[in-house]
């Protein structure tokens, strides 16, 4: 089984990012692969880990963690083949929270596929852009299939203080469809590069 996390990617509190995750798993769980059992789908949160403002003395590409906050979530990350970023925008980017616990890890990323559901008053696009350049720096594929959420057209918010109501349109639904129908043969096809780099080690 192909195991996907959904990474909730905004610590933030009353954060629209996690609506639109809860959203982001429930339409994948109905996708065919994961109904048939071909692959898992779950969240995984920014917030239940905690993480500091990167505190390791040695450099993540040396797999050799200090702390139990670093530990716990390169346990985390490394149990998955793949994984859907669930991100706002902030100021033409991503938020520092996602690229602070990105940057705690390394070959826990490597060899592994990535796709991709933001949102913002743009849609959260040049956000995945900058995203896409860090996760090839990490040696991930990622999958150009995109869902992309306007603020404006794609939730109801009375309240710009609060996270509003989902409402995406059919075919968001569709496009995240489409991202999974990628994502899942690339996750496949990059486990079997694991294992022969690791039989060759």
């Amino acid at each position: 089984m192909t195991r996907i996390a959904v990474i909730v990617g905004s610590t933030r509190p009353r954060r629209r990012t996690a609506i639109t995750a809860d959203w982001t798993l429930e339409v994948a769980q109905r996708h065919p692969e994961v109904k048939s059992g071909r692959a898992s789908v779950e969240l995984l949160d920014l917030v239940d880990f905690e993480l500091p403002v990167l505190d390791e003395p040695v450099s993540p590409a040396f797999g050799h963690y200090e702390y139990e906050h670093s530990k716990r979530w390169a346990q985390a990350v490394a149990s998955y083949d793949a994984y859907i970023f669930v991100t706002p925008e902030y100021n033409h980017s991503f938020p520092g929270a996602l690229k602070n616990a990105i940057d705690f890890l390394y070959q826990e990323w490597a060899h592994k596929a990535a796709g991709f559901v933001s949102h913002g008053v743009t849609g959260g696009t040049r956000a995945v852009e900058h995203l896409r350049t860090v996760m090839s720096e990490l040696k991930v594929a990622t999958v150009s299939s995109q869902v992309a959420l306007n603020a404006f057209t794609d939730f109801e918010i009375t309240d710009p203080t609060l996270p509003g109501t989902i409402t995406p349109g059919p075919y968001q639904e569709q496009s995240l469809n489409d991202l999974l129908d990628d994502l899942i043969p690339w996750a496949e096809a990059l486990k079997q590069v694991r294992l022969a780099k690791e039989a060759a080690s």
